[in-house]
């Protein structure tokens, strides 16, 4: 029987909590300390989750222009969230939840409509304490649900920035109320100056006093540079900015962010933290990454990969995509590179951007809304399957490839999607919008969003590339595949190869006379790890290399 006073230690024992903000500039990364932070904490065998708390105005990042905010990364339960944290499951391989994903916007409406609901009593409804209790209950709660014994928390913007200073009340608060059971972690720009050959201190130190000044001292620092960080350096950031001196993390540039864990690591920051949060002595074990960076470092072999995207101006709208492509790159000893194509310029026949298509290696068509650009994917689809070049098809992709297929092999001139005809004027839809019905956990609204199950027919290429009959894969979309024109693309050899377990919805197809041309209706991309990537990715690569 267990005894008394460990039952009532094990009642008290409180979440633990790691906030870590960012000053000087955004764009520093940090989702990759948050994310690093918490990996070195997880291989010691702590519990630990991720969440994000985003200043912006938008209940999520939905609606969001991928040229300006990047991926929309889709969780298992359906969130629409901000692109770290698909960092933040890479790092730490945990399925996140809604609840580690929350905006001013989020916060706000659901403040005014408990207002107009009256819970306030006719009150004025204030930012303190109102706003700033708000959140602290969605950070305490995103900690139970996900029941951790570490929660990391990272504030979205950059100290100083009008819109985020609730959330530094917040952790100001926070603090007061966990005293030791908190931590704060402060990452800076220490910009190089050419001219007099030094890197400078000085925005450090005025963005730590920004902190001081919302009543935040913070316990870490990461100095951030693209060059190494001199000893004497450290040692002056932590006598300015009143931290121990173990407690100034050098973040220099890497070749790799997967590298970063392990420099920080290297600098002591389990043994830091555990002392700092009163944990036991953290015994870390990265020697899974240890590899990685290794396998990353030696790989030499390089080949080529065509993206035929749609938002092309800005990589962070295909970033999960990306580092899918590389995973599985370096699972094989290969490195990739990323070979973008203009599909509008493929429909105006632009040599150069023909001349990519033939040259690269193999094809990825990944997600996106809209017509632009259309016609130049369908007709990378057609050289993909004529030339038998390896073609991966991501949600959209799968999409384009059946109505490629429909106008070339089936001889339906007309096919499209009814996405792409807006005028009605095609009598063949092959790709239809989803009734209502089959919305079948009214996830999104008009989309289907998260993780749906599907199951995966005997002796095609899909079964034997998962090794298992039934998988859950993340989906977000809104158009489907058209049952009246299965039995006739299934007869001249487009295989439906992935169905739901109801066989209403079309989820993986593939050409069966092709070294791979494969395309899945979800996103596989949400669900590859550094260590771990995904299958249809890996024998995509496989399939190029063995070609």
């Amino acid at each position: 029987m267990t005894p008394y006073f460990i039952v009532q230690f094990l009642a008290m024992k409180e979440t633990k909590f790691v906030f870590v903000t960012g000053g000087v500039c955004s764009s520093l990364g940090k989702g990759i300390v948050a994310s690093s932070t918490a990996a070195i904490l997880k291989s010691a065998g702590v519990k630990v989750a991720i969440m994000k708390l985003d200043p912006y105005l938008n209940v999520d990042p939905g609606t969001m222009s991928p040229f300006q905010h990047g991926e929309v990364f889709v969780l298992d339960d359906g969130a629409e969230t901000d692109l770290d944290l698909g960092h933040y499951e890479r790092f730490i391989d945990t399925p996140l939840q809604k609840s580690c994903s929350v905006t001013t916007g989020r916060i706000y409406s659901e403040v005014l409509a408990e207002e107009r609901e009256g819970k306030y009593l006719g009150g004025t409804i204030q930012v303190v304490p109102h706003i700033t209790q708000k959140i602290q209950e969605k950070v305490e709660l995103a900690a139970k649900k996900m029941d951790v014994d570490v929660l990391v928390v990272e504030i979205g913007g950059t100290v100083g920035d009008i819109e985020g200073e609730p959330f530094l009340e917040v952790l100001r608060q926070m603090k007061r109320k966990h005293g030791e059971n908190l931590v704060s972690m402060h990452l800076t720009l220490l910009p190089w100056l050419q001219a007099s050959g030094e890197l400078k201190t000085k925005p450090t130190q005025i963005s730590v006093r920004t902190l001081r000044m919302a009543g935040i001292q913070p316990d870490f620092i990461f100095a951030r540079a693209d060059v190494k960080i001199p000893k004497k350096i450290l040692k002056k950031i932590a006598f300015f900015c009143d931290v121990e001196e173990d407690c100034v993390i050098p973040s220099e540039t890497v070749s790799s962010i997967y590298e970063v864990p392990l420099r920080y690591e290297k600098f002591g920051l389990g043994e830091t933290l555990a002392r700092k949060l009163h944990l036991e002595q953290l015994k870390c074990n990265l020697d899974d990454w240890s590899d990685l960076v290794d396998k990353i470092k030696r790989t030499k072999k390089t080949i080529s990969i065509g993206l035929a995207g749609k938002y092309n101006e800005l990589d962070d709208a295909y970033l999960s995509v990306i580092e899918a492509i590389k995973a599985a790159g370096f699972h094989h000893g290969w490195k990739t590179e990323i070979e973008w194509i203009d599909t509008e310029k493929i429909e105006e026949n632009d040599a150069e951007e023909l001349q990519k298509l033939e040259s690269v290696a193999g094809v990825v068509v990944p997600g996106g809304f809209g017509n632009r650009g259309i016609e130049g994917k369908i007709r990378v689809a057609q050289y993909c399957r004529e030339q038998k070049k390896p073609y991966l098809g991501l949600c959209l992709g799968s999409q384009i490839m059946a109505i490629e297929f429909a106008r070339n092999i089936l001889n339906i001139k007309d096919a499209t999607s009814e996405e792409f005809d807006e005028e009605k004027k095609s009598k063949n839809h092959v790709i239809h919008f989803i009734p209502e019905q089959r919305n079948i956990r009214k996830k999104g609204g008009t989309m289907r969003l998260g993780a749906y199950p599907a199951i995966l027919k005997k002796g095609t290429k899909a079964r034997k590339i998962y090794g298992a009959e039934e998988i859950s894969e993340r989906h977000r979309h809104r158009f489907e595949f058209n049952n009246a024109y299965r039995e006739e693309f299934e007869a001249n050899g487009f295989r439906i190869s992935g169905i739901s377990p109801d066989h209403e919805l079309v989820e993986i197809v593939e050409i069966e006379d092709h070294p791979f041309m494969i395309a899945s209706q979800f996103h596989p991309e949400f669900l590859s790890r550094p260590l771990r990537p995904h299958p249809l990715f890996r024998e995509f690569i496989r399939a190029i290399i063995e070609k």
